[in-house]
């Protein structure tokens, strides 16, 4: 391992330079290659379900696992979005004259050699290696033993790609070894790594969080919520809840509550319940809902509860400031969603709710750097520092200042 970070050290120099052109040539190869070996990823892919299958993964660590033709354009939609971005490295942030004549330029620059810590999902592979490869910066890139097979692949696939636009060796780094231990070494190795940021359950975040001696950027749980406001159009409430659920329950941006305003409770559990049935959702109530609809009741255990599944709780509030208090104590600080016709209340809880994305009259479900038009992510921050919300290209690059002078010295 320490081979590896010494290359990727002194590859991420050579990278940091690197033209443009040159870079987006080396995304073109890598989305050309997937298209190229699609058989050849599914069929390594296969190999990845089997055992998942045999291990007894859950149905949405399944989901992310696989990769069939549909996540493999998706992968190669990604890449090329990327390519046709603006590179973030190198734009002039400020620029200024001193009164003493010195010029000051802030200029963007990558962060070095970023490494990426993630389970389960293969897709996470292209999308963090190209976004690093376009923000300038080295990736060192240990994936879920569940993904082995298929993380291996698209290494070396990307490794031919890199090759061929004739970009230095050490650019992409796949860790080979799925063990515990090589983990703790990447969160140790400071002087080589610059950033890490996990991607994966409570336990990996809390394993980085505590054992790590570099910067950490933290992918956490996705607590989602929806206000269905008093002022909120049922038929669009309906559609934008069951939506932000039963879409893809199985990812951060789902929801997992609901807080419906008394006022319309009446009006929209019913029908929520109806038109949830054949989705197999479970839904559990706080007690004013189960006077409305014939639901399990809730806990408090459920208000701080990621289900990744076929669940979600149910609060009635009262206000929309009791909604608020019950986001800002129990959320996560991923995705929030009002739903109201009111363009003043509207206003208030965007400002109010704390999060790295608040919605009005949308789904959380579109929290997303692809829907956001980043191409991909490397992760949602849930924290403040030093970026919040999907991670693009621009968000890991960080500043320089580049001073002019003509003999000065200082008094």
């Amino acid at each position: 391992m320490k081979e590896l970070f010494e290359k990727a050290r002194a590859t991420s120099y050579k990278l940091m330079n690197l033209n443009t052109k040159v870079k987006n040539e080396a995304l073109a190869a890598i989305a050309r290659k997937l298209d190229e070996h699609r058989e050849l990823i599914k069929t390594e892919n296969a190999k990845d379900l089997k055992a998942g299958v045999e291990a007894g993964l859950s149905s949405s660590l399944m989901d992310r696992l696989k990769l069939d033709d549909k996540a493999i354009n998706s992968m190669i939609k990604a890449v090329n979005e990327i390519k046709e971005q603006t590179d973030p490295v190198g734009s002039v942030v400020d620029g200024y004259k001193r009164p003493n004549g010195l010029y000051i330029t802030k200029i963007r620059v990558p962060l070095g050699v970023v490494g990426i810590i993630y389970e389960s999902r293969p897709n996470v592979t292209i999308d963090a290696a190209a976004l690093c490869l376009k923000s300038g910066n080295v990736s060192i890139l240990r994936g879920g033993k569940e993904a082995i097979h298929s993380n291996a692949c698209l290494g070396k696939i990307m490794e031919e790609a890199i090759a061929e636009a004739g970009l230095p060796e050490g650019v992409v780094n796949i860790v080979p070894d799925t063990d515990r231990f090589r983990v703790t070494e990447m969160l140790q190795a400071k002087g080589y790594i610059d950033i890490i940021i996990p991607r994966g359950g409570a336990g990996l975040i809390k394993f980085c969080d505590e054992n790590t001696c570099i910067p950490l950027v933290k992918h956490d749980n996705g607590i989602c919520h929806v206000y269905v406001d008093k002022d909120a159009d049922i038929e669009k409430a309906l559609k934008i809840a069951r939506n932000a659920k039963v879409q893809r329950p199985g990812v951060c941006n789902a929801a997992e509550t609901l807080l419906v305003h008394e006022d319309v409770a009446g009006a929209f559990l019913p029908s929520f319940v109806e038109c949830t049935s054949k989705d197999g959702l479970e839904i559990r109530g706080c007690e004013r809902t189960l006077s409305f609809v014939d639901v399990k009741p809730a806990t408090e255990e459920d208000w701080r509860t990621e289900y990744l599944d076929l669940i979600i709780s149910i609060k009635v509030v009262s206000s929309m400031e009791e909604a608020l208090v019950h986001i800002n104590r129990y959320g996560s600080g991923h995705s929030e969603a009002i739903i109201t016709e009111n363009y003043t209340s509207a206003r208030y809880f965007m400002d109010r709710a704390d999060a790295s994305a608040v919605f009005v009259n949308a789904s959380t479900r579109f929290n997303d750097g692809g829907e956001f038009g980043l191409g991909a992510e490397i992760g949602i921050s849930t924290q403040k520092l030093h970026c919040r919300g999907p991670m693009g290209a621009f968000d890991l690059t960080t500043t320089k200042y580049q001073v002019y002078g003509d003999g000065h010295i200082r008094e």
